[in-house]
């Protein structure tokens, strides 16, 4: 495997402009985004079977395999990654409201927290369970050893893609291993909440054996209907003038805080580099996760009301787009990656034993463990899906349990790495 790219390409690329770049990759979301809401029967089938957000990674891969765009040269994915990725992680966390997520109940918080703590141990078992029986595994070093795009996993599935990509810088994962990570990622992630989905179904069931107390769902209902009803509008231009301040002005901050603390610590504390903290770009994530928490405490939240995280999902399906550019589709069709599914299949299955383990020692509803398992491993995206499959009323609850794993997940995914980067040692 390549230590630096996943395409090597001998011949210049057909397009080399990125402005043109930009609206290729721009044209292949929208068209995904058109046809993902279509009613046509031939769409609504295909999409049963393959998510929008692999098509959005594979598609503009394609691109570069086939050498219509060289995403080694193109600066698409640099811009993405330093400009369009903090703005997208401030608007996210600018949501959370910690007194809402409390209200849920202490089962709740106990359900996403053992599932964010399953993830953490997850990813060092199925390593170790895998790396035993094949050795050869680990025989890979550099950007593209196999703990380095694990991590990246991680912060998939405590936080979302742009806890990813922000693993991905921070642990300097190559590209090879990273694209077989994201692969990885959705098949994984998807077969898992196909269960959820399934368990949903019946959930009055399980819930029954299990005893669980399930009057504060129904109460919930009531908050959640009530709370979107008085807080949703229409966004107007002002709105969107300030998520864009908000966004942008936070990541030049940002910027500005990350270009001192990193030469610093490389200059006073050498040693910090095995921790991230020399890394320009790992304090870039911690500061706009940090001021975004922070204001989450003032009125600046309600901007969530007139569609920030719309507004970030823009940002943030963007830069899966550019990521794609890394990717070679034909190296995903290598036997040899069969162990990295198996890693993400063992991953998988600690994460979703512990949870069930937990669920039924403090008899937390299903609903609870569901959407808790979801809000890491799916995130934003389809946290809501599963908690919906409950109640439609009840899909505002994932979005803020998701909310709350884009918080943690920056944190939470580097712990995981500095576990890993010692099991792979």
């Amino acid at each position: 495997m390549s230590s630096t790219a996943i395409v090597s390409n001998d011949a210049t690329a057909l397009v080399t402009n990125d402005a043109t770049g930009l609206g290729l990759l721009a044209v292949i979301l929208g068209f995904v985004f058109y046809t993902n809401s279509s009613q046509h029967p031939f769409w609504v089938k295909f999409y049963r079977f393959i998510p929008a957000l692999l098509l959005c990674y594979f598609l503009p891969s394609l691109l570069n395999s086939f050498n219509i765009l060289d995403g080694d040269t193109s600066n698409l994915y640099f811009v993405a990654s330093r400009y369009l990725l903090p703005a997208c992680l401030v608007l996210l966390i600018l949501s959370v409201d910690l007194k809402a997520i409390l209200s849920l109940g202490p089962k709740a918080i106990v359900m996403f927290l053992t599932g964010t703590v399953g993830i953490v141990i997850g990813g060092p078992i199925a390593l170790l369970i895998v790396s035993t029986l094949n050795p050869e595994i680990l025989g890979v070093t550099g950007p593209d050893a196999v703990w380095r795009g694990m991590t990246t996993l991680a912060g998939s599935w405590i936080g979302g893609g742009a806890n990813q990509a922000a693993m991905k810088e921070i642990y300097e994962a190559g590209g090879n291993i990273f694209s077989i990570m994201v692969t990885v990622d959705v098949i994984v992630a998807n077969i898992w909440m196909a269960v959820l989905l399934f368990m949903a179904s019946k959930a009055k069931e399980i819930d029954a054996k299990t005893g669980a107390d399930t009057r504060a769902i129904e109460t919930l209902k009531k908050k959640v209907e009530k709370y979107h009803a008085e807080n949703a509008r229409i966004a107007s231009l002002r709105d969107l003038m300030m998520i864009v301040a908000v966004g942008f002005g936070i990541t030049g901050l940002a910027h500005v805080i990350a270009d001192f603390l990193g030469p610093f610590f490389e200059a006073n504390y050498p040693w910090t580099r095995d921790y991230s903290l020399t890394s320009k770009f790992f304090w870039l994530i911690v500061t706009v996760t940090t001021i975004g928490l922070a204001m989450s405490f003032t009125p600046v939240r309600h901007l969530e009301a007139a569609g920030a995280s719309k507004v970030a999902s823009a940002f943030l399906y963007i830069l899966v787009a550019t990521i794609g550019l890394h990717m070679d589709v034909f190296k995903l069709f290598d036997p040899a990656n069969l162990w990295y599914f198996a890693i993400g299949i063992i991953w998988m299955i600690v994460h979703a034993g512990f949870m069930l383990l937990v669920a039924k020692l403090i008899r937390a509803p299903l609903f609870y463990m569901a959407v808790g398992s979801q809000a890491n491993v799916g995130g934003a995206a389809s946290a809501p899906v599963v908690a919906a499959a409950f109640h439609p009323a009840l899909a505002p609850v994932g979005v803020l349990l998701a909310v709350l794993g884009y918080a943690v997940g920056t944190y939470m995914a580097w712990v995981c790495g500095q576990i890993l980067q010692i099991v792979a040692q």
